[in-house]
């Protein structure tokens, strides 16, 4: 079982480096070792040293998956193949005819698996603006077993009210997830705010530079973590142990890497929305943003991601994006490196246009995944590529 027990008293960035992890016994190395190995010796069947096959455990993973619990504050964690995965596992624990509300504002591929994968097996999907409260309350039924959070959202950058909605998704025995790939448990906490279930996609900040792809889970409700360890096993969509790895190198700088984010990216939102010829900035660090008040309560920081309109057409836009030299057009993000992309026709083109359109998520939207460059570096290329554009 994938239990944190390492003390809870030590600071953040302590635990970043060393929770879920000891020196090799054999070695004395001081880095977790990978693992090559499927399978382990048995003094008799069943009679083994806590580990039978590698996809049911394994000890680098289970290294991660203590680490990474210990940063949400949670008990248990679960690591997998792919932050799609870890998301499919969670609504794989529910059944053909429960009801799912979801906010509308979401990364393009939960959207496809709820609705072109679950909804052939009898799952249904209410998709909401979850930062209005009575709009989440309105599309509760009684079938209603999960309430899904992005916060903030994928690409508008809402700010969804997890203690508020965890009160009221509780009160009427829904349990609550929230992905918190954008905010990391280095600025946002879901477990402490009443969320049941957080989800991550270890690719994007945990793992931090563009060279692994993961997922994980953590929850501090044991009866949820044993439904869910049972899917993984069962299911296999397990991360290898390299993989691994990769994660925990990733978690030792999270904390150092997300000060640098959120400084740069602070930074441009704020020349951006002094510019005149971006329309419209979503950053919620801004004070003009709706949510800003809510994420100064439930977060440290206010992340690296942003996103803006930039005046003219599409076709405008569609050019900007391809004239950057410090940002690098392409999928993704969290990585050390900034990245730009347009959302409707990259991460979220799998979301019908109509859709897209209702949640807000214009055709000429550009997303950035600020990196930790030169902040100077990053808006001078920002400037020359919109005056090129």
């Amino acid at each position: 079982m994938a239990e944190n027990t390492e003390p809870d008293k030590a600071k953040f960035a302590t635990r970043a480096v060393h929770a879920g992890q000891t020196p090799d016994p054999a070695t004395g190395a001081i880095m977790t070792p990978v693992y090559l190995t499927s399978t382990y010796v048995q003094e008799a069947p069943g009679k083994h040293k806590g580990y039978d096959y590698s996809r049911t455990v394994h000890p680098t993973r289970l290294a991660l998956e203590r680490n990474l619990a210990s940063l949400e504050g949670g008990k248990y964690g679960l690591c997998f193949g792919s932050g799609m995965a870890a998301t499919t596992t969670i609504v794989q624990a529910l059944n053909s005819g429960d009801h799912v509300v979801s906010c509308n504002d979401l990364y393009g591929g939960t959207y496809r698996v709820f609705t072109k994968v679950f909804e052939r097996f009898g799952l249904t999907f209410s998709f909401v603006d979850t930062s209005d409260i009575k709009a989440v309350e309105k599309a509760i039924t009684p079938k209603t077993k999960l309430l899904w959070l992005e916060t903030p959202s994928n690409p508008l950058l809402k700010i969804s009210d997890i203690k508020a909605l965890s009160e009221l998704a509780h009160s009427k025995k829904i349990l609550v997830a929230v992905d918190n790939t954008f905010a990391t448990p280095y600025l946002q906490e879901p477990l402490a705010l009443g969320a049941d279930l957080v989800a991550h996609s270890t690719t994007k900040y945990l793992g931090g530079h563009s060279d692994v792809v993961g997922g994980a889970i953590v929850t501090n409700d044991k009866e949820l973590h044993d439904k869910l360890k049972f899917l993984q096993n069962a299911v296999g969509a397990i991360p290898g142990p390299m993989d691994c790895f990769l994660v925990l190198r990733g978690t030792k700088t999270l904390h150092l890497r997300m000060e640098r984010h959120g400084e740069n990216a602070m930074k441009i939102a704020e020349h951006l929305s002094k510019h005149k010829e971006i329309a419209k900035v979503h950053y919620p660090g801004l004070k003009t943003h709706p949510g800003h008040e809510l994420a100064k309560r439930q977060m440290r920081g206010f992340g690296g991601m942003i996103s803006f309109e930039l005046k003219g057409d599409l076709d405008r836009a569609m050019r900007m994006i391809t004239k950057t030299k410090v940002f690098s057009l392409a999928e993704s993000l969290g990585g050390v490196e900034s990245l730009i992309g347009h959302p409707a026709s990259m991460t979220h083109g799998s979301i019908p246009r109509e859709e897209r359109l209702k949640a807000g998520l214009a055709d000429g939207l550009i997303r950035l995944s600020v990196g930790v460059e030169d902040a100077g570096d990053l808006i001078a290329d920002l400037d020359a590529a919109i005056a090129s554009a």
